[in-house]
């Protein structure tokens, strides 16, 4: 590996008004930063500059003669399977890592701040480590951490500790700002804060994130890394998924391809030993290679198929809460008078800034703590599911196969490797240990483990956090038509507004309650607080959207509750956003289908029969909503 060659930074490119990020926003020209005057044309210079760069772990290979080139103003996103190697080519980005092979050159005057995706603090209180000054204080303010300015950092969770580590990069003057999951463990109006700053910063930036909406939002650039191969996207996010799926597309199309000609090179082949020995022997040897290709198409396809396991029947009674409130010792309550009950298939998240009591709810849900007023009820067909924060006590010396198979198995059986090859675990993978796991990897191990114990409620406490964004779409999927109970604790949007139906929100004054509007009024509430305190500045006032009025499902008599109603009334809508787009669909085969009478008979019926169930679930929605305005 070399890591010399010193560039001057500049290329022979002048550009004049400053371009535009994917959200929109201008992007300043280079040489604007503190104290430095922005020129009217400024040269494009290379920061950072990687030619066929290669790096693995021990026995595990990751990526090979990856080759990209970061230059001032560079928007760069950077996606990919957990384990892939993300983390390791920030690092090598950073200048804090070294490949294995290949050459890396910089700028000679980079200055480079580099969040890691599991930062070290250096010792002393919080305000030391950030440093001094409005800025640093409204920094801490706006993520959260104000009030832990004079603790010591020794004594920070995970969570707080990222935080810090954050206020610490931003506040750095930075040519290139390097961020491994910089949304991990904050709230919503502090992700749009900081989508807007990030939007103004005046270097290149270099971001790993499974935060949909903030990759859209600011990405020009997408560099995905796949199996060990990289590919680089122009244009952003939504550029990215396009993108995606047309080589996805044409990957299926050449395996189509390719199935077609080793059939008729095998039937040749085949036409008996004496005419097969006067072949020339390039022509078999290149039969032989083409038959035994492999299609280089997806990693996983098909959905996440547990229901093959069967998920225990869940009774009428699942888990109540009856004027349930908590509070640590010495300490105001969290949360007080809480009211609620889930149905069979409550689909419920909860929400509010960070150490409002979220996770603490989750716990009260679970039995793992218990109330310090009030009473919780669970029904006696309960098999719960908690996928927490902690990450779970995973035994750094067990391997991947051993933790699924789990006690009363052998491991290897059919089923289990089955279950490790759609969660991603494959091949060498399944006898990893889990102390060579990446931090994403072993989320997704743990996501497997409470999945494969065959919860019928599911306790999901930020499941967004480390895990790729495969595996979120793929989660995503899954509970669509899961058959149980969820609860979701997430700041995650895109997580959200997929996953769930009503939101409790938590707003640190000791009150929940459920937020009229659900997910898409708390994202816009959210979304306007964190756009004025960008608007107004760093250090404009934090403030989290205030839960709505409470409609607790405790509150019916008699009937079926408003939550079990606005349930039923979001599933009559996703069924008539399906027919409709299936109407759509059989329209435009009409008009293709043209003169062919038998195609457009078959058609018509389809057509007839979908108006029907079109109706159907049209009255369906009309009766439900007239209930639920009934109450």
């Amino acid at each position: 590996m070399r890591n010399a060659g010193w560039l001057d930074g500049t290329v022979g490119v002048l550009r004049g008004s400053p371009p535009v990020t994917a959200a929109g926003y201008p992007r300043p020209d280079r040489g604007a930063g503190r104290g430095r005057p922005a020129p009217s044309l400024t040269a494009v210079s290379v920061l950072v500059d990687l030619q066929r760069v290669t790096a693995g772990r021990p026995g595990r290979p990751l990526f090979t003669e990856v080759s990209i080139a970061v230059s001032d103003g560079d928007r760069l996103g950077v996606v990919g399977m957990n384990g892939s190697g993300k983390s390791t080519l920030l690092r090598i980005l950073a200048g804090t890592g070294a490949p294995e092979q290949g050459t890396v050159r910089r700028a000679r005057s980079t200055r480079v701040g580099y969040l890691e995706q599991r930062p070290e603090l250096p010792p002393g209180t919080v305000r030391e480590a950030v440093g001094q000054g409005w800025e640093a204080a409204a920094v801490l303010d706006r993520l959260g951490m104000a009030d832990h300015g004079d603790a010591s950092v020794a004594t920070l969770s995970g969570g707080q500790a990222k935080r810090v580590a954050l206020a610490r990069v931003l506040l750095t003057d930075a040519d290139l700002l390097v961020l491994d999951e910089p949304t991990n463990h904050l709230d919503v109006g502090a992700i749009v804060w900081l989508e807007r700053r990030l939007a103004t910063f005046r270097g290149a930036l270099v971001v790993v994130s499974h935060d949909r909406h903030l990759l859209d939002r600011l990405t020009t650039r997408m560099l995905e890394i796949d199996r060990g191969t990289s590919a680089l996207h122009e244009g952003g996010y939504a550029s990215y998924l396009q993108a995606r799926i047309e080589r996805e597309a044409r990957a299926v199309s050449a395996e189509a391809t390719r199935r077609n000609l080793a059939r008729r090179e095998l039937a040749w082949l085949r036409r008996g030993a004496p005419a097969r020995t006067r072949k020339p022997q390039a022509r078999i040897d290149a039969a032989l290679a083409l038959i035994g290709a492999r299609p280089d198409g997806p990693e996983r396809s098909g959905p996440l198929e547990l229901a093959r396991f069967g998920t225990p029947r869940l009774g009428d009674k699942v888990i109540e809460l009856h004027d349930v409130g908590f509070a640590h010792p010495d300490r105001a309550a969290l949360f007080s008078h809480v009211e609620l009950r889930l149905d069979q298939r409550a689909r419920l998240g909860v929400v509010g800034a960070n150490g409002t009591g979220k996770s603490t709810l989750l716990d009260v849900l679970a039995g793992r703590r218990g109330p310090s007023a009030g009473k919780v009820e669970r029904g006696p067909t309960v098999h719960l599911g908690y996928y927490d924060q902690s990450g779970g006590d995973l035994d750094p010396a067990a391997r991947v196969r051993d933790l699924v198979a789990g006690p009363t198995r052998p491991p290897g059986d059919p089923e289990d490797v089955r279950l490790m090859e759609q969660f991603w675990f494959a091949g060498e993978t399944q006898w990893a240990t889990v102390d060579t796991l990446s931090g994403g990897e072993r989320r997704r191990l743990q996501l497997l483990l409470v999945l494969a114990g065959r919860p019928n409620v599911l306790l999901l406490d930020e499941p967004t956090n480390d895990l790729d964004l495969d595996t979120l779409r793929m989660l995503e999927d899954f509970l669509e038509t899961w058959p149980g109970a969820l609860v979701v604790a997430s700041h995650d949007r895109a997580f959200l507004e997929r996953t769930v139906v009503e939101l409790l929100g938590i707003d640190g004054c000791g009150r929940a309650a459920l937020v009229a509007g659900g997910v898409p009024a708390w994202v816009e509430a959210a979304t306007a607080a964190g756009t004025a305190s960008a608007t107004n500045g760093a250090d404009g006032p934090r403030r989290a959207p205030a839960p709505g009025p409470a409609q607790q499902g405790a509150d019916r008599v008699g009937g079926r509750s408003p939550g079990t109603l606005r349930r039923l009334m979001a599933e009559a809508e996703r069924d008539l956003t399906r027919l409709e787009r299936r109407r759509a669909e059989l329209e435009a085969a009409m008009g293709e289908a043209a003169s062919d009478h038998v195609a457009l008979a078959r058609i018509g019926v389809e057509l007839s029969e979908l108006q029907g169930r079109v109706e159907q679930t049209e009255q369906r929605w009309i009766t439900l909503a007239e209930e639920a305005e009934a109450r």
